[in-house]
């Protein structure tokens, strides 16, 4: 079934409640992968899915990593363990403090960058964790032109006025948690608080909102960045240039992004409702795509890998009873999609895709 509104798909996600503990433990152990490896993958980290979820869950290092993207994945789930203890306390209201305690979290302390000017030039500023930006940022669009975010000067009013905007609006209710969460990211994009991290943590605050008002989690999926960026810029070319404006803008003005934030909510609700309530032996998830394979040699390759890891081509062959070309064929490709990698220090498999059961 598909839910072709927000409202439908949240009253099949509210007819769930309250979920069993199994369930909740299940959804909870994928969006952590999934999140955490978007929220970085989009700005630039290089662990693939399968290092992320060996990192979270099992705490190991598979492969060649970058030292600071592994460090970054590790800082960017206590900064979600954070955020989900958070939104426990429903009467607490939102704070600066807490949205600075969250960035030194994610960010973990100050470091330089190192920039190469034109002429060989090097030059060298440092990111400040869990304080606001002491100089200008802004960022070069796809279109190739300038766009300037709040400076740093017009940052510590702004951020006020976004958090006291934020819980005034929350106690009204006038607003629906989804405009208030698109509203509240278009806004704090627009201000870019500090020098680093800003998207990051944005994502972050939009399900501290959405959790708020017992909504699930969403995910911002890396392979759909170029949308999530151009509803951006769509509500960005709304409101205008001037930071003070964006800072400011309106449901009305943030239209675009409103529209994308929509759908995505609602497809990330379907997506939740379907992984809980499907059940089929050759259905399986990979970072919320929803696989149906059409052999069902699939799964009974899969299946095998989750139950007895430690396996040979041979030993799958002779245990499902395929043949071994086609054995051989079927595992080439659930290697190449990454829903599973071989294991060279034992010979065994990892499998990174999700059965339905």
């Amino acid at each position: 079934m598909k839910y072709l509104t927000l409202e439908k798909a949240f009253g099949a996600w509210q007819a769930l409640q309250p979920l069993s503990d199994y369930d909740r433990e299940r959804l909870s152990r994928r969006f952590t992968i999934d999140f955490n490896y978007n929220s970085n993958h989009i700005e630039g980290n290089t662990l693939t899915y399968g290092q992320t979820e060996l990192l979270l869950l099992f705490g190991k290092v598979v492969g060649e990593a970058d030292v600071k993207d592994v460090q970054d994945m590790m800082a960017s789930n206590v900064s979600l363990k954070m955020m989900k203890t958070e939104t426990v306390t429903k009467e607490t209201p939102l704070t600066q403090n807490f949205i600075r305690t969250l960035h030194h979290t994610l960010l973990r302390e100050d470091y330089p960058v190192y920039r190469m000017l034109p002429g060989g030039v090097q030059t060298s500023y440092v990111i400040h964790a869990g304080q606001y930006k002491t100089r200008p940022n802004s960022v070069i669009t796809r279109y190739g032109d300038r766009f300037d975010y709040a400076s740093p000067e017009e940052t510590p009013a702004l951020m006020t006025d976004l958090v006291d905007w934020y819980n005034k609006e929350e106690q009204a209710g006038t607003l629906s948690p989804v405009e208030l969460a698109a509203l509240f990211h278009y806004r704090y994009i627009r201000i870019h608080p500090f020098e680093d991290g800003n998207g990051r943590i944005a994502r972050l605050l939009v399900n501290y909102i959405l959790a708020r008002h017992g909504y699930p989690m969403i995910v911002v999926r890396s392979r759909k960045k170029k949308e999530y960026l151009e509803a951006l810029h769509q509500a960005d070319l709304q409101t205008g240039k001037t930071p003070a404006a964006g800072a400011h803008a309106t449901l009305k003005e943030i239209r675009p992004f409103m529209t994308y934030f929509k759908g995505l909510v609602t497809k990330e609700i379907y997506t939740d409702v379907c992984f809980l309530t499907e059940h089929d032996e050759n259905l399986w998830w990979y970072d919320g795509e929803r696989i149906q394979f059409r052999s069902p040699n699939y799964s009974k390759i899969l299946t095998l890998m989750l139950t007895e890891p430690v396996l040979s081509i041979a030993e799958i062959q002779h245990q499902t009873g395929i043949n071994m070309s086609a054995v051989q064929k079927l595992v080439n490709q659930l290697v190449e999609k990454h829903y599973v990698e071989r294991n060279f220090n034992n010979g065994g498999w990892r499998v990174f895709i999700t059965p339905s059961m």
